[in-house]
């Protein structure tokens, strides 16, 4: 990656965290200065000179730049790990403002609060993830997963498996015998198994456009399948509740496959 698209990426990172376009360029610039001038940092920056004042003003106050007041006056960037910390604390205290905020906003009923079964969709890694976490978590019964793709198996859903309660059963499938170990040493706990899906493994045969990531039935009630494009690295899942029905006792026997059934804690 060249220079000019390193720089490029780190502004736009900055914008994201919640600098504003001229701050996020003012501060990439002094970070690869020693110390800058107006005039040098709208040289590098091609940020209007009256501009950088405001902008270096505002990066002041928000921690990320210190001023030497010489004539002309000194700029400097804060050293790199004191800057990240700061934009990180910002940052969390945003998310907390905006849980707060959701948290007491007034909830809207619909008309017709009966009970249905939906299935809904959703897309990123990192959501899904979360999801299936949460999920997890919210486990009381039983909790079977099969995983397609062994860059799932992050620390976090280790975690998530590993703070099951102890009553909660735990079956976990893998599409190939080095996950299965993986899973096995990092999820003492569960019970593992090779899938008996071939399916799973995407081999010869099958559209290599498309791989199953994660296989998800939390309590006999809950289920969320997820598919990865193997070129892109993008996840895509769908999700649904409340089914307790001859699907899940399908997608349970579907999902077990592999398993021997007298290790089942549940046979149907």
């Amino acid at each position: 990656m060249s220079t000019d698209d390193t720089v490029e990426e780190a502004v736009e990172v900055l914008q994201q965290l919640g600098l504003k376009e001229y701050e996020a360029q003012c501060f990439v610039g002094l970070s690869r200065l020693s110390t800058g001038t107006a005039k040098q940092l709208s040289e590098i920056t091609d940020v209007p000179r009256t501009r950088v004042y405001d902008a270096v003003r505002l990066l002041e106050a928000q921690g990320l730049v210190e001023v030497q007041h010489s004539s002309p006056q000194q700029y400097r960037a804060v050293p790199l790990d004191e800057a990240t910390e700061t934009l990180r604390d910002q940052y969390e205290a945003r998310v907390d403002r905006l849980a707060k905020a959701l948290e007491q906003a007034d909830q809207v009923e619909p008309a017709d609060e009966d009970s249905v079964q939906e299935v809904w969709s959703m897309s990123g890694t990192d959501a899904i993830a979360n999801r299936s976490n949460q999920l997890i978590s919210d486990a009381t019964e039983e909790v079977v997963l099969v995983l397609g793709d062994e860059s799932l198996l992050t620390a976090e859903l280790i975690d998530s498996l590993n703070e099951l309660e102890s009553g909660i059963e735990l079956l976990i499938g893998a599409v190939d015998e080095s996950l299965e170990a993986r899973i096995h040493d990092a999820v003492p706990n569960a019970t593992t198994f090779l899938s008996g899906l071939d399916w799973l493994r995407n081999e010869a045969g099958t559209d290599e456009n498309l791989a199953i990531g994660r296989l998800l039935l939390v309590d006999r009630s809950t289920i969320l399948v997820s598919t990865i494009v193997p070129t892109t690295r993008e996840e895509q899942a769908i999700f649904g509740g409340g089914f307790r029905n001859g699907l899940i006792v399908i997608s349970r026997r579907l999902l077990a496959q592999g398993l021997l059934p007298q290790r089942d804690p549940h046979p149907e």
